[in-house]
């Protein structure tokens, strides 16, 4: 089946025979094989050309699956007696790294100390393949569905805002109401200016708008607490502001919906030891999906709003 894939994405007996250190005379063997194992002509051969039968079509996209399968399992035999080691490039949302992922990787780096991690805090979009990351933290579900996506934990969204806010412009009890109010907007958000609540069954959608959009969510998250609108933004970044009283939850009897943090990779196939412990780690940290991750306690530092 590894042989007949291999011919198939290379459409040439030699170039498989090449690439996969074989006789071209043992890959013919092979193909010739299955085509008499199961009773029918998988490929059609000219001179110039080889191309599928249906049968041929029908049988590689069977065998893919197969194959991927069995690629997992090799490498996690191998990973058994291969210790992780060498450079592990992430990305991850700022906030969330400096909140969370300090104590993670230090932990990590504990249990696998020939692992050298290339941290990179930032809430845009990295391009993992383009810029040579191994693997990146994202809120929500990657646009891109060649990803492979692991759910790490789920995170409730939470509308707040300061007392002070309140005390000027009114509490909203309805989630049109906020259409009056100064509404701090996050330049990644997927659903952008257009907040949705949930209450019995029925979903409210709002367009805000406000005078300050950022593309952090700590910046969003300190401009609140100073008093300078209304925020929608994970627990993570807020709740330990609502437990201390800076914040004001808003809206109590809607619900908002939860954003998942996931680990996401390029691909399945050929995962590095590195990565896939990294991943685990990171699972059984956060509770693999299952749980939320709890606010950490903040610490004043210079320039955290900025």
């Amino acid at each position: 089946m590894q042989t007949f894939a291999k011919v198939v994405e290379l459409g040439s007996f030699a170039a498989a025979a090449e690439r996969l250190d074989l006789a071209r005379s043992a890959v013919t063997r092979q193909i010739a094989f299955l085509e008499q194992k199961y009773g029918v002509r998988l490929l059609n051969r000219t001179t110039r050309k080889l191309s599928l039968t249906d049968a041929g079509r029908a049988f590689q996209e069977r065998i893919q699956p197969i194959l991927a399968e069995m690629s997992e399992l090799e490498l996690t035999l191998q990973e058994k007696g291969q210790r992780p080691s060498g450079l592990l490039r992430v990305s991850a949302p700022f906030t969330f790294g400096i909140l969370h992922l300090g104590p993670a990787i230090s932990a990590y780096m504990a249990q696998y100390p020939d692992v050298a991690i290339d941290l990179e805090l930032s809430d845009r979009t990295v391009d993992l393949v383009e810029e040579g990351f191994d693997l990146a933290l994202r809120l929500g579900t990657p646009a891109d569905s060649s990803l492979v996506a692991r759910p790490l934990s789920e995170q409730r969204m939470r509308l707040c805002a300061a007392p002070a806010y309140l005390a000027r412009h009114g509490t909203p009890r309805h989630p049109d109401d906020l259409r009056q109010h100064e509404c701090l907007n996050y330049h990644y958000a997927s659903q952008g200016r257009d907040w949705q609540f949930e209450k019995d069954g029925q979903v409210h959608s709002v367009r805000v708008d406000g005078k300050l959009r950022a593309n952090n969510g700590d910046v969003l998250r300190a401009a609140a607490v100073a008093g300078r609108g209304v925020i929608l933004q994970p627990g993570f970044i807020v709740d330990a502001d609502i437990e201390a009283g800076r914040l004001v939850p808003l809206l109590a009897d809607y619900s908002t919906r939860g954003v998942r943090v996931q680990a996401v990779y390029p691909h399945r196939r050929f995962l590095s030891p590195k990565v896939r412990t990294f991943v685990r780690h990171l699972e059984t940290l956060f509770g693999a999906g299952d749980a939320t991750v709890k606010p950490a306690a903040r610490r004043p530092r210079p320039g955290s709003a900025a």
